[in-house]
């Protein structure tokens, strides 16, 4: 065990944490679900750069980070689906939610035919994945009920997001297409 991969397990455990808090019946919970999920990007972050400063890559670090990311960001969109119960949430998060899955099976097969490295994270990703973060801390830290210029900023940054990750889909399906097609 070492400091990125305890980084790593830290923001799984703040995956409950980040929901219980939201539903917490007090004004203050919002933000403090957004601080909390800022934390964890943040630790998303910093457990990368640490393994590779530190020489700490691990198997466990490796499978646990992707992992860790898809299931917190889920986890944040069901809630604000939830609270927001809006089509301009929803599908955003079923694109978002729905991308993770189709891009993890895609990596997992490609792994097994030995080119991983065709679909590995590129610019794009890294882009979509910090609009996600963005749109997310704020709306998280927004009461559902609210309908302000911050409020209507996160909204429009999930749906950029959202686009964001459609064009990163298509890009690693795209790059993976000739190990896809019917030969």
């Amino acid at each position: 065990m070492n400091i990125p991969n305890l980084l790593t397990m830290f923001r799984v455990i703040l995956i409950p944490v980040c929901v219980i808090v939201y539903y917490l019946p007090f004004q203050w919970a919002y933000l403090a679900t957004a601080i909390l999920f800022t934390i964890a990007a943040v630790t998303d972050w910093f457990d990368g750069y640490l393994a590779r400063k530190l020489g700490q890559m691990t198997p466990f670090g490796a499978f646990l980070d992707p992992v860790a990311d898809k299931l917190i960001v889920a986890a944040a969109l069901v809630v604000l689906v939830e609270s927001h119960a809006s089509f301009f949430m929803t599908i955003p998060a079923v694109i978002i939610i729905g991308r993770e899955i189709v891009i993890s099976a895609l990596r997992e097969w490609m792994a097994e035919a030995g080119k991983r490295a065709s679909v590995a994270v590129n610019m794009l990703g890294k882009l979509k994945t910090t609009m996600q973060m963005v749109s997310i801390i704020v709306l998280l830290a927004q009461s559902p009920d609210t309908v302000n210029f911050v409020s209507n900023f996160g909204l429009i940054a999930l749906q950029v997001a959202a686009a964001l990750t459609l064009w990163s889909m298509i890009v690693y399906l795209k790059a993976a297409w000739s190990d896809l097609k019917p030969q």
